[in-house]
């Protein structure tokens, strides 16, 4: 089984996280913290997700740092669609 991830806040997701589209259908990309209705829940930059994410991605992981954290989603979050160049 393949691993899927928020396509914003990098996030695991399965059918159970799914935010939802304009329609009501499940979206396939994104999680229900990040986008409902077809929109995103917040207006913010890629820095400032990484940012608000750290403590989650620190909070459970024993021996990860802020710093490793950060680090990991500098790296990781450019890959994601809602991050990514276009």
């Amino acid at each position: 089984m393949e691993m899927r991830f928020c396509q914003s806040c990098g996030m695991p997701i399965d059918d159970a996280t799914l935010g939802t589209e304009a329609d009501g259908r499940r979206s396939a990309d994104f999680c229900h913290y990040c986008y409902q209705a077809g929109q995103f829940t917040s207006d913010v930059t890629m820095d400032e997700m990484i940012e608000f994410c750290v403590p989650h991605m620190v909070q459970g992981n024993p021996g990860m740092t802020e710093e490793k954290a950060r680090a990991s989603m500098q790296g990781f979050f450019p890959m994601l669609k809602r991050w990514g160049k276009r």
